[in-house]
């Protein structure tokens, strides 16, 4: 009955409606319905879903990519770290240049240059621009999600930061769920350009959205780059890029080989593969905001630690048991989720640990998880280029979760807790 006019109620219509139709334990009813009302985090997630499309949709699509290139898999996944090597000069790069203006003007702007980018990408000649503008596609991604966590986190009440940028990142998981399925049947069906184009497009409804909804806050004015920059003199902070960048490598050596890890190794049809896509995304959408509650609930670091050493546990189920067909559709959805409770718990602890320079640190983060991403994709591609099957970049994605727990549970006993007994 709530309809899509649920966002555009007032707070207390909302609870009046949240107790009369929802009176039991409705939590994650509540939690979509309030948190999701404030239109500016509609245009964030607006954001979320073009970024997430662009990303992971090229691991849905690979093999077709590879097929119309006339170039091997493992050389096709470069397009996926060319885009993460975008991400990671573009983010602190962007945030350099852009840090005197207001947080709207600046994501008007990135989402301005996706748009341009994603455009180039789709209409691009030869196999050398198709690469260059595959990664020029990935210099808005990280400034983007930092400059939108913050904002995001100055947008939310206090205690609920972390569902706030989870809210954020749900335009993500709804890539997942929604997006990177349809363009990976796109890709499938008629030409993995025109699910760039869709996506291009997208980067302009999000400019509009931005433009329309985002509220017009004012600079920081202690918002000083060399001070921001100074933050990463610290070990704690390169600290972060390492349990990010390694932790989330576990997810990315999974997912940038799933499309033939289930046709050659679970045995299904390639028209199934946009069904495992859309599992994975929702999984990816219960996971993120299970996350972000964790996030709150407990410390972020804390939450961490969980999330990494579950992730591990599930790639090394995957890993025995991805053969047995049956498997491969709720597998999906398991390690989707658990995979992407990892997101805003990372976020707030670059955001936590930065003060004064938590724009700069939240984008760093965004560049360290494409780090994962790109390392992810590396160490996954070694064991298939020795002749190993196509479940074993999960094996390597086991040490790389685990690896992250360790890290983030040294970051929780080394800076955490000293912070709080100062």
């Amino acid at each position: 009955m709530l309809k899509g006019y649920v966002y555009f109620f007032s707070l207390a219509k909302i609870r009046k409606l949240k107790h009369k139709f929802f009176p039991n334990k409705d939590y994650l009813c509540r939690l979509i319905i309030v948190d999701t009302m404030n239109k500016g985090l509609i245009a964030l997630a607006f954001g979320g879903l073009a970024i997430g499309m662009t990303e992971f949709t090229m691991m849905g699509i690979l093999p077709d990519v590879a097929k119309d290139l006339g170039i091997s898999i493992p050389k096709a996944s470069n397009l996926i770290a060319l885009y993460a090597l975008g991400v990671v000069v573009g983010a602190p790069t962007l945030v350099a240049f852009t840090s005197k203006y207001s947080p709207k003007k600046v994501l008007l702007f990135l989402m301005l240059l996706f748009f341009i980018f994603n455009g180039l990408f789709t209409l691009a000649p030869n196999n050398l621009t198709l690469f260059i503008s595959r990664f020029m596609s990935g210099l808005p991604h990280g400034a983007f999600f930092g400059v939108g966590s913050v904002v995001a986190a100055r947008l939310a009440k206090p205690g609920k930061e972390a569902q706030a940028i989870a809210m954020m990142f749900t335009g993500m998981t709804i890539a997942n769920l929604a997006g990177v399925p349809l363009g990976t049947y796109i890709g499938h069906h008629y030409s993995w350009r025109f699910t760039y184009a869709v996506i291009s497009f997208l980067g302009l409804i999000t400019f509009l959205a931005i433009y329309l909804w985002m509220p017009d806050f004012e600079a920081r004015k202690n918002n000083n780059i060399f001070q921001q920059i100074r933050y990463f003199t610290r070990w704690d902070a390169w600290l972060m890029v390492a349990v990010i960048a390694i932790g989330t490598g576990g997810l990315f050596a999974w997912m940038s080989y799933i499309a033939p890890l289930v046709t050659t190794v679970s045995g299904l049809a390639e028209d199934r593969v946009p069904l495992i896509m859309i599992l994975i995304g929702c999984g990816m959408f219960f996971g993120n905001i299970l996350g972000g509650k964790m996030a709150d609930t407990f410390s972020p670091s804390k939450a961490a630690i969980g999330c990494f050493s579950a992730m591990a546990i599930c790639l090394l189920i995957l890993f025995f048991i991805s053969p047995i067909k049956a498997s491969a559709y709720p597998m999906a959805f398991i390690t989707g989720m658990i995979s992407f409770t990892i997101g805003s718990p990372l976020q707030m602890m670059l955001i936590n640990n930065a003060k004064g320079a938590e724009t700069f640190a939240a984008a760093a983060g965004q560049a360290s998880f494409n780090i994962g991403n790109t390392l992810g994709a590396y160490f996954g591609s070694i064991p298939i280029t020795l002749g190993f099957a196509y479940n074993y970049p999960s094996l390597i994605g086991v040490g790389m979760a685990s690896t992250g727990a360790l890290l983030a549970y040294v970051f929780l006993t080394k800076v955490v807790r000293p912070q709080m007994n100062r």
